[in-house]
Formats: C-alpha cells, sequence, structure tokens
C-alpha cells in the first residue's frame, strides 16, 4: 500500500491521482455583490429622500410612544424593507451603553449584524406573496404569545402584505389590535389600496416617498466616487429619470452604466447610456417640437426619422414630447422658477415655446399628446402612428387659441347652407383634442346666410313661444345671458346652473324651424347681459312701482289702510313676451 498521504484539498487529490496534469493554480475568488445591496442604508440617516418619516420616528422613540404595528407604503426599490429591518433594529437596539429603543445605530447593537442579516430568532421576516393563506397567518399567531428568546421585542416583517388573503387578513385582526407587549408588526406593500381598511385603521402609516431626480442624480455620483467609476453627469441624470423615483432601480441600472466604460478610457458618456437604455436624444426631442409648432412639416417628419434610425423608439419620443409640453405648460403658469429638474438652457428653450403659446393651446397640445400615445403603443406600425401625432401638432400649431376661436367665427359674415362662401374652401377638421371650452354645434362651422328666422334675441323668444318648445324656452330665458346676435350666430354668457347641452339643443331646433345653419357658442369667460327672466322681472318691478305712484292708487291705498296690490290687469288684452311667457311657465 502506497504510504503517501493524500493532500487536504481538491486540486491535491487531483495532483496526486493524475500527475502530470495541468491545473490552474487555485486561489481566492472575491464574490462581486450588486451594488443595490452593497449600498443599502445601515442607519436612518443613509436613508434619502425620507425626512419626514426619520423625523417622525425619531421623535416618537425619544417620547417613548412606539407604535405596536407600522405600515410602509411606496413603489417598488423605494426602501420598504430596508426601513422595515431598521425599525426592528431600533425596536431592539442594545450595547454596553444603552438598553434601550434608539433612532442612533451608527454604533453596532449586539442584535444589529444578525437583523441585519436576516437571521434573528426573534425578527421573522415572511413574504405575503408567497404565503397567502390563513394557515400561514396562525402560525405567527401561535408564536406571538412567547417572549423573545435573547431580543426586547418580537418583530414580524410582512413583506406585500396586500397579497394575504381575505381569511388571512381576518385572523390578523385581533392580535393586530391587542397584540402582547413584547410583539411589534412592520407591514411593507406597494399596493396599499388593497390593504383592508380594518388593518390599516390598526397601523400606523407612513408613505415613502419617490426619491427626487436631482437627489438620486447626487446619491448616484456619490456612489460613483466610492466605486472608483467615472460617469458623466448628465448620463446619471439619465438614470435617475428612468429609475421614475426607485433607488434599487437606479443603482441596478448604474451597475450596467459603469461596464459600458470597461474598455474605454475615460468617463461613461451620457451618449452610451442612452444608447443602454433606449432612449432618443431629449434636446433632439426638443428640436422636434420646435419644428412641428414652427409649422415645419418637411423638418419635423426628417427629424422624426433621423431619431427612429438612430434607435429611438416612437413610444418613448412621443412620451418626451409630453413632458416637454407638460414642462412649458408650467413654466406658462408660474414662470422660470418652475422646478422641472431640467438643464438651463433647456428651461430657456420652454420657457420660449410657453411664450409663443398659450395655456389653453398648451392644454390642447397635451390632449393630442396623451391620446397619441396610446395610439403609437397599440398601432401596427409605431412609426406612422406618431408620424400622424406630428401631423395633429403641425396643424394644432395653426390654429387660433380655443378662447380666439369662437370669436373668431362668431365675427365671420355667415355662408349658405347648400355652398361655400366666394373666396373660401371647406374648413380642415380639428385635429383630435382640439376641442375648445365651448359648446359648439359640430355643423356650425360654417354657418349660412339665414333668410328667415329671427334676428334679434327678443325675435328668438318669441320664436320659441310660438313653437312651443316649452323646455328649451325656459332654459334659454332663465340661463342664457346674451353677448352678441346676428342672423345665424349667437354668443351667450350662460348662467351657473345652465344645461351643458343647451347650445347644441337651440342649434338644432333653429336649424329645423329655419332650414339653416346656426352657431351658437355658449363663453363662459364672456360678459353678457340680463337673462330674459331677470329682465322681465325687473320689468315688473318697474311697473308695479309706476303704478304704485299714479296719484288715483295712491289715494285709493290711502283711503284703504292695509290694502295691498295683488294682480294688474290691463284693460286691453296684451300679447306681450311677458305674458306668454308666465303662461308657458304655469304649463310648465
Amino acid at each position: 500500500m502506497d504510504d503517501t498521504p493524500l493532500p487536504s484539498d481538491e486540486t491535491g487529490a487531483a495532483e496526486a491521482l493524475m500527475p502530470g496534469l495541468d491545473l490552474p493554480k487555485a486561489g481566492p475568488v472575491p464574490g462581486y455583490q450588486v451594488l443595490a445591496r452593497k449600498y443599502r442604508p445601515d442607519t436612518f440617516e443613509d436613508l434619502i429622500g425620507q425626512a419626514a418619516m426619520v423625523r417622525t420616528l425619531t421623535n416618537a422613540f425619544a417620547a417613548g410612544r412606539i407604535a405596536h404595528a407600522y405600515m410602509l407604503t411606496g413603489v417598488r426599490g423605494i426602501g420598504k424593507t430596508t426601513t422595515a429591518r431598521l425599525i426592528a433594529r431600533a425596536l431592539n437596539f442594545r450595547n454596553a451603553e444603552i438598553n434601550q429603543p434608539s433612532m442612533k445605530l451608527d454604533v453596532r447593537g449586539e442584535h444589529c449584524d444578525a437583523i441585519a442579516r436576516s437571521a434573528h430568532v426573534d425578527v421573522m421576516e415572511m413574504d405575503a406573496a408567497s404565503r397567502t393563506g390563513v394557515g400561514d397567518i396562525r402560525e405567527i399567531l401561535e408564536g406571538v404569545r412567547y417572549a423573545p428568546v435573547s431580543a426586547r421585542y418580537k418583530v414580524y416583517i410582512i413583506d406585500e402584505v396586500h397579497m394575504l388573503s381575505t381569511s388571512a387578513f381576518n385572523a390578523l385582526l385581533k392580535t393586530l389590535e391587542e397584540p402582547p407587549e413584547h410583539a411589534k408588526f412592520i407591514f411593507a406593500t406597494t399596493e396599499i389600496r388593497k390593504v383592508p381598511v380594518t388593518v390599516l385603521s390598526r397601523c400606523q402609516r407612513f408613505d415613502l416617498k419617490r426619491i427626487d431626480r436631482e437627489v438620486l442624480t447626487d446619491h448616484l455620483e456619490r456612489i460613483c466616487g466610492l466605486e472608483s467609476a467615472q460617469v458623466e453627469r448628465d448620463g446619471l441624470s439619465l438614470i435617475s429619470r428612468a429609475a421614475e423615483g426607485s433607488v434599487r432601480d437606479g443603482l441596478s441600472l448604474l451597475d450596467q452604466a459603469i461596464v459600458q466604460g470597461a474598455e474605454a478610457d475615460g468617463p461613461v458618456t451620457a451618449v452610451q447610456i442612452r444608447d443602454m437604455l433606449g432612449l432618443a436624444d431629449r434636446a433632439r426631442v426638443l428640436d422636434l417640437l420646435e419644428h412641428a409648432l414652427g409649422a415645419r412639416t418637411r423638418e419635423a417628419l426628417t427629424e422624426l426619422s433621423s431619431l427612429y434610425d438612430a434607435g429611438g423608439d416612437p413610444v418613448v419620443v412621443t412620451r418626451d414630447l409630453l413632458d416637454y409640453v407638460h414642462a412649458a405648460s408650467r413654466v406658462k403658469a408660474v414662470g422660470t422658477g418652475a422646478d422641472l429638474g431640467e438643464a438651463a438652457d433647456t428651461v430657456q428653450r420652454l420657457a420660449a415655446i410657453a411664450e409663443s403659446q398659450s395655456l389653453a393651446q398648451l392644454t390642447r397640445l397635451w390632449k393630442i399628446l396623451l391620446t397619441a400615445l396610446d395610439d403609437v403603443r397599440t398601432a401596427p406600425d409605431p412609426l406612422a402612428a406618431a408620424e400622424m401625432t406630428l401631423l395633429r401638432l403641425v396643424a394644432a400649431s395653426m390654429l387660433p387659441p380655443p378662447e380666439d376661436a369662437a370669436r373668431l367665427l362668431a365675427s365671420q359674415p355667415p355662408a349658405p347652407a347648400d355652398r361655400e362662401a366666394p373666396g373660401k374652401s371647406e374648413p380642415a377638421a380639428l385635429p383630435a383634442g382640439t376641442e375648445a371650452a365651448l359648446d359648439i354645434e359640430p355643423e356650425a362651422a360654417d354657418a349660412p346666410d339665414v333668410q328667415q328666422g329671427p334676428d334679434t334675441f327678443e325675435a328668438l323668444i318669441a320664436m320659441l313661444q310660438d313653437r312651443r318648445d316649452i323646455i328649451l324656452q325656459l332654459d334659454v330665458e332663465r340661463c342664457v345671458r346674451p353677448v352678441s346676435f346676428k342672423p345665424g350666430a349667437m354668443t351667450y354668457q350662460p348662467t351657473e346652473d345652465a344645461p351643458s347641452d343647451l347650445a347644441q339643443r337651440l342649434s338644432k331646433r333653429l336649424q329645423e324651424w329655419t332650414e339653416t345653419r346656426w352657431m351658437i357658442l355658449a363663453d363662459a369667460n364672456a360678459k353678457g347681459g340680463e337673462t330674459w327672466s331677470e329682465r322681465r322681472q325687473r320689468g315688473k318691478q318697474e311697473r308695479m312701482a309706476d303704478i304704485r305712484s299714479d296719484p288715483a292708487v295712491e289715494e285709493a291705498m290711502r283711503l284703504f289702510p292695509g290694502a295691498e296690490i295683488v294682480r294688474v290687469i290691463d284693460a286691453v288684452p296684451t300679447t306681450e313676451p311677458d305674458d306668454e311667457t308666465s303662461q308657458a311657465e304655469n304649463r310648465a
């Protein structure tokens, strides 16, 4: 028997059994840890963007008013699980100097390492997405009554708690309302609306906010410094934007971005990150918007085609256009001091767009793009849908502001219904989303010459009385404050309780009665006169005042103290609109 001792390691054993085998020398291979785990907050001070929650918890711990249950809610990757572990550490903090709950975790306590590794016997973490039944909750409830083994509190962390079944929630309610002194519950969820109100009412709720883009960009820049990685600030801003307020998503994208510079000298550029994310150049998207709003159709379509060839997704381009219109609207509303999260030159360009457009026009552009975003997503050819969106923007840029469109139409002479007005072509249809804030009859865009029908507002009231359309008559008399009236067109200011479809109903009836098209505009911003009902009431009051001042009536009132004037009867019957209207109201 060979007395040569066998090596203890596997490489030595292989060499002993197979001499001459050329094996690589064994050595330690350090394990890589992703940034999202490596830079997980270790203290409450490390949490970014959650100052309100940290302040509330700090005050509560200092005052000894510690809740028995917490509900943490927010988007994915915002730090709910990390915060739950920090709270568990704070509840069970103990070291040689401190033996009470403490929010100061910069000095490690005897339970901190085990809780941070999810390896503490008294801190149980449960994923409700995989353990949704009432039986899983019963296991927890059976252990709640037992005192902790080594820590101060038994802490139950239930992630994605909204995934629990209804019966599981019901089983939890009683214990959650009156738990033992040694038990604490911490819940985390991304779907707070799915958590029963009966559970929410028993918890202290904290809404973890999305991290601001600039704050997240600064955080990523600090981590790049710790990792000795060079990434352009603009590239980090793109990552923050793509992360949508999620720290974990931002760190995962940063992990991917750092690799982009592994084979190149110098920092990772914004262009490289843009290519990695599949984003179009946002500066070029702003060029695209400026071309469209300047009615430069050829340049706009060429720019879109160039963006598409460079890898730009039509959906992303449309979304960027939507973001820029929203930003321009904010600049229009509150000035350049609005917090847009954009570079200074971009803000200047947005201010120029806002100056060239009214707020109503920007609202119209927003509506066009919002509708188009779904169209581009679902279209069989997204590029074609994006091109049609650009054409709508170009068409909208050549239209007057919505608030001026009605006045412009009302000031134009009406055209015949059966022929076009001389020197005018058929008006183009408004793009989707360009409806003005007015009640306009769709067929009244080109009002015709009116050969018959009312030529004054008083004549309109008389026609309504003659036609016996009682409901329409009463609505017009009570809700219409006339602004302007001419054959074929009327603009009025509606009262607060005016029916929303009054303009359409009146236009339709007049077209039926006069066989011509009428353009009826309801402009809430216009300054109209009295309604017909107000005018009639004022007339009655003036007439009654005249009667009371008549010498004969004054003498009769003197001779009969306490007498009242109940009704006035004319000696000769009259057919004034006032009497006809009163009869119509009585019949209604």
